[in-house]
């Protein structure tokens, strides 16, 4: 099956809500309306047979502070296969064709992986940050507790990750919804 990219305004509203529709439902109806729209103004990869889009993920940039420093972040959203082809290596070719985007055009990477998802991430060598997680909130820095262990970073060639040692907060941009 062919992995395509493309950025958001090339899929056209038909194959945006192919995507958003199979979306839903492989996260069991639980896809809310603000995960799609953080998955929306980058680039998307996705797969399609005959019936429909199979499996897609999408990379938008967001800003990540740490020790002191904005960094341009291409974050991870959207990652998701159709039930039919689950287990088949689907999820990894959508990942290894947004990981050239995020090496090209990022500092590094980020997402935040369920306890389903963290095997493929980390078996392609996305890193678990060990540290605290923060959001930049309207009111200022806000604590995301529930989110520490699930977010996982993408070390793009040539450049260095966050140390921990150095400082052990990453804080991301504020977004509606479910902020990371």
């Amino acid at each position: 099956m062919l992995i395509r990219t493309a950025p958001t305004h090339a899929l056209g509203p038909d194959r945006l809500a192919a995507a958003h529709a199979m979306l839903d439902t492989a996260f069991d109806g639980s896809f809310a309306a603000e995960d799609w729209d953080h998955a929306l103004g980058g680039v998307h990869a996705w797969a399609e047979d005959e019936r429909g889009i199979a499996a897609h993920g999408s990379v938008v940039m967001r800003r990540v502070l740490h020790d002191g420093r904005s960094f341009r972040v291409g974050y991870v959203e959207a990652v998701g296969v159709r039930a039919d082809l689950r287990r088949q290596g689907l999820g990894g070719r959508i990942m290894a064709a947004l990981e050239p985007v995020v090496d090209a055009t990022f500092a590094y990477g980020a997402l935040s992986a369920s306890e389903a998802g963290a095997a493929l991430y980390a078996g392609r060598g996305w890193v678990r940050w060990p540290g605290r997680i923060e959001t930049l909130g309207p009111t200022g820095p806000v604590r995301l507790p529930e989110d520490e262990g699930s977010v996982y970073l993408w070390r793009t060639p040539g450049r260095e990750l966050p140390d921990p040692a150095r400082a052990r907060t990453l804080a991301f941009d504020w977004r509606d919804g479910d902020v990371m």
